[in-house]
């Protein structure tokens, strides 16, 4: 594949809901084709899309992967058998699909919100083994509260939900948070390693979650010195783990006490709020042409090798 420094064709993986540029990403759209980047939306489950037609593949709206997540890990595969990069690689974005994740950089030293991980038929048995307190129950890949449970362990209501999540799917369980009501929820924004910018998120009165489409609400904010060096040591944790490369991440948590708890790290396909941050958007564009051009050079480097 012919590639130079100028005019990189950039596919930008989206799902059937948003075939066209999301609103959040339009001004970084722009900046990118300023930038020389032909950026194209594409299907990412779409098989009549030619992904060896792009240099790369940018993740961004594809939101519905963990309803298909056997084939997203498939597509993933195929990226990788066409030598096609992703932006964040494969091996991140498989990695962070999986929320058990968290027992990883728990183990590295970062607080997170306490999580147990089981199968769908052991959860009767691990409740068990609980206090009786207010719990959220969801699944290990997941997005946009699906299939997630709220409850108490024991009541009516809770244990007919309980019956009805699927048996297939593995489990988090952790103890409902308060605090995500009463203080709100963090997403800080990072690109290349660097912060650049948060919001905080409260979910609409009586509800605990801050999803947009479920009645959530995010205003932009500046965390305090403490919760942006936690944020600063999860994405260390990740580094640590073997995953440098991290072009995008958001951070969510929450301030439980005095400190902050992970509760979950974005690197797959998170909403950036780049809508109301201009100057993040250029960022990210200048990013994103940064490890474009590396990877050309990595590729140009490869041909040279192995040129006779």
């Amino acid at each position: 594949m012919s590639v130079s420094h100028s005019g990189f064709r950039l596919a930008l993986a989206s799902c059937a809901q948003f075939p066209s540029v999301y609103p959040d990403d339009v001004y970084f759209v722009s900046v990118l084709q300023r930038l020389g980047i032909e950026a194209t939306v594409c299907i990412w489950n779409d098989p009549a899309v030619d992904w060896t037609a792009f240099d790369a593949v940018l993740i961004r709206t594809v939101w519905d992967y963990f309803k298909h997540y056997a084939a997203f890990l498939a597509w993933l595969d195929r990226l990788d058998r066409l030598g096609i990069a992703a932006i964040n690689d494969t091996r991140l974005l498989r990695w962070n699909s999986e929320k058990r994740y968290l027992l990883d950089i728990a183990r590295a030293g970062v607080p997170i919100i306490p999580t147990r991980v089981a199968p769908a038929g052991q959860l009767p048995q691990l409740l068990q083994s609980l206090a009786q307190d207010e719990l959220v129950i969801k699944p290990s890949v997941s997005g946009g509260a699906w299939h997630t449970l709220r409850g108490t362990p024991g009541t009516a209501a809770f244990e007919q939900a309980l019956a009805q999540l699927p048996a297939t799917l593995d489990f988090l369980v952790q103890p409902f948070v308060p605090e995500i009501a009463s203080n709100g929820e963090w997403s800080l924004l990072y690109f290349a390693g660097s912060y650049s910018h948060a919001v905080i998120k409260h979910p609409a009165s009586g509800d605990y979650r801050v999803q947009e489409e479920h009645g959530g609400s995010a205003v932009q904010a500046t965390p305090d010195a403490g919760v942006l060096q936690a944020a600063d040591q999860a994405l260390a944790a990740v580094a640590a783990l073997g995953y440098c490369e991290q072009t995008y991440a958001r951070v969510d948590g929450v301030v439980i006490g005095e400190q902050f708890h992970i509760m979950e790290l974005e690197l797959v396909e998170p909403m950036l709020h780049l809508a109301i941050r201009p100057d993040a958007a250029e960022r990210f564009a200048a990013q994103v042409v940064a490890r474009l051009q590396g990877l050309h050079g990595k590729t140009a480097s490869a041909a040279e090798g192995s040129a006779p």
